[in-house]
């Protein structure tokens, strides 16, 4: 399966408009916002590690698993047009790699799906 590398979130704003105005899931090891973009626009990850996680050893490593999973993940669907910030809680290290490939598959699988659910009142 080849690993898709998708861009990168380069500006802080970026990451305060994914907070502000996207959707939020929490699970053990992480925290994911996203931001639905234009369809045709490609996918960008932000990756975000505080103090609280660790030392700067734990936080590499944390952002290192995160984005691999991100990576892997990405590869695996279809999806387009979102920015996704993924932010590492303390247990991002030594939750299970599985388990977190699985919960991050999970949350961008139901925002697909929302995605494309028709909306209230649309034609």
């Amino acid at each position: 399966m080849p690993r898709a590398k998708p861009e990168t979130l380069p500006k802080r704003a970026d990451f305060l408009r994914a907070a502000a105005r996207g959707r939020k899931s929490a699970r053990p090891g992480f925290v994911v916002q996203l931001l639905a973009t234009a369809p045709d626009a490609p996918v960008r990850l932000g990756l975000t590690a505080s103090r609280k996680v660790g030392n700067a050893a734990h936080r590499n490593r944390a952002r290192r698993r995160l984005r691999a999973a991100a990576r892997l993940e990405l590869a695996a669907r279809e999806i387009a047009g979102v920015d996704i910030v993924m932010i590492a809680r303390k247990d991002s290290g030594s939750v299970d790699f599985v388990r977190l490939r699985a919960e991050l598959g999970d949350i961008l699988d139901r925002h697909a799906e929302m995605r494309a659910a028709p909306r209230d009142g649309a034609p």
